[in-house]
């Protein structure tokens, strides 16, 4: 497997101390609990990105916790929206560059704004896709939000 993704490829060319983690997952069956799971990692430490788009602004990206949901109300607001919904699975591709289950929120295809669940900071490193199905990328929180230029913001309940 080609572990040269975007997303692999901003890292490097920013001069960030990655990993990568190359990790088994059922194509019905991407839940990060079960991605935890199956390759004995710290599910707090998976963070997973959400494409959602906004009724005012378009497409927002959000990075939270593996083991979390998101508050939609915070990220709207911030986002300069009212209402944010999820990106259907089948638009997802086209406009970020990705798929279901492989979506990074470093290197898509357009630059969205980013949201980071303040939840992050507390953590050394964290994983987040590297830009395809069965690789993540561990990284410090404050280099991957340099990277997306992301906001800080809390969007799931604590």
């Amino acid at each position: 497997m080609s572990k040269k993704t975007n997303a692999v490829r901003m890292v490097e060319q920013a001069g960030i101390a990655f990993d990568l983690l190359v990790y088994t997952y059922e194509d019905d069956n991407l839940n990060v609990a079960n991605i935890a799971e199956k390759n004995q990692l710290d599910l707090s430490s998976i963070y997973k990105t959400l494409v959602l788009e906004g009724d005012s602004t378009g497409i927002v990206v959000a990075v939270i916790p593996g083991d979390k949901a998101l508050l939609t109300k915070p990220l709207a607001a911030a986002s300069g929206n009212r209402r944010v919904q999820l990106l259907p699975a089948q638009d997802l591709l086209r406009h970020t560059g990705y798929i279901r289950g492989g979506c990074s929120p470093i290197g898509m295809k357009k630059s969205y704004p980013v949201f980071v669940d303040e939840s992050a900071r507390n953590l050394e490193k964290i994983y987040v896709n590297a830009g395809k199905k069965g690789l993540l990328i561990r990284l410090s929180p404050d280099a991957l939000a340099e990277l997306c230029a992301a906001q800080w913001i809390r969007l799931t309940e604590a």
